[in-house]
């Protein structure tokens, strides 16, 4: 019943470099983005296999400590997994933030210290999203590897995560014009001794402006870039991907199918199984007719095994039902 498997998909987009996992908490994401990311490993390409979920999974799953740099996974060639620590990110951050408003309140001769503000700026809840954000859009520009997929945060940070590069695009063009409007009315008030000056804040904004165009090109090129969203055959991660998978549309960002985990095989449950097992059977069947006259986008269905996905091994029967 699938039209065009995950290996097809791949098949007819040899290009793809940017794959990522998303959906509701719970429903395997790291295990698949994992196995895919093995899957290209053993295609001979050098793979990156990176956490953007502050509740990092990865060195759980590999029995391997791979928190806070790119790390080979043993037994595997071409095979890079990297929990991203944002920890250095914020507090670089908080320094250039000190720097700009420093600057920003000596230019406007205000008489008050800096730190204030930077506490009020690094206290915002999103400002750990954003240094996972830029984390992973350096990761992406440094271009080390020829394959990277990233596991993400449940759906909702996903979407924020993914979508912050035409908010920021937003954000830097009115920042732009408000710096435009306020420069032009210090030269109307003709003071002159500061005119001349260098305005590091307008070199910032610009240079960040071309940061995010950038990011959000590689983010909606669907030659390069697609999203998966991981479902179980269950009415509430279901509800999830309908919910957001319009947005992901929306913000151009490319949605490469949808992958069922933890499907119970038919096959699998005899005459003989308890009550318990042909329920949850019947359960799941039922949602899958939904999930195939709701997204005609499936891409793989991985089996329920008898044991957790834990370890290479593991990682690779997932790749197998995923690719196979």
């Amino acid at each position: 019943m699938i039209e065009k498997t995950m290996r097809q998909f791949l098949g007819e987009n040899p290009d793809m470099k940017y794959l990522f996992f998303g959906g509701k908490g719970g429903v395997g994401k790291t295990v698949l983005a994992g196995a895919a990311a093995l899957w290209f490993a053993r295609q001979g390409k050098r793979t990156l296999l990176a956490s953007t979920n502050p509740v990092h999974s990865l060195t759980s799953m590999l029995d391997q400590d791979v928190f806070g740099v790119p790390t080979l996974v043993e037994g595997v060639d071409n095979f890079y997994a990297y929990e991203i620590d944002t920890k250095d990110t914020i507090e670089k951050s908080k320094v250039e933030i000190r720097d700009k408003i420093s600057w920003f309140l000596k230019f406007a001769d205000v008489k008050t210290k800096a730190d204030e503000f930077v506490e009020s700026a690094t206290m915002n809840p999103a400002f750990e999203e954003s240094a996972m954000f830029e984390n992973m859009i350096d990761l992406m520009f440094e271009d080390k590897y020829e394959t990277y997929v990233f596991d993400t945060a449940p759906t909702a940070n996903a979407r924020r995560l993914l979508g912050m590069s035409s908010v920021y695009s937003m954000w830097v063009n009115k920042m732009l014009k408000s710096r435009e409007e306020a420069t032009s009315l210090r030269e109307l008030l003709s003071y002159s001794k500061k005119k001349q000056e260098k305005d590091p804040l307008l070199e910032y904004l610009l240079e960040f402006r071309e940061r995010m165009a950038r990011a959000k090109d590689l983010l909606t090129d669907d030659q390069k870039t697609a999203f998966f969203f991981v479902t179980l055959p269950e009415a509430l991660p279901i509800a999830v991907i309908k919910r957001f998978i319009t947005w992901f549309h929306d913000f151009g960002i490319p949605v490469g199918g949808v992958v069922v985990n933890m499907k119970i095989e038919d096959d699998a449950v005899g005459e003989e199984a308890p009550d318990f097992v042909k329920n949850r059977l019947k359960m799941q069947q039922g949602y899958m007719e939904g999930i195939w006259s709701s997204f005609p986008d499936v891409r793989a269905i991985v089996p329920l095994f008898e044991t957790e996905v834990r370890g290479v091994e593991m990682l690779g029967r997932t790749a197998e039902a995923m690719f196979g």
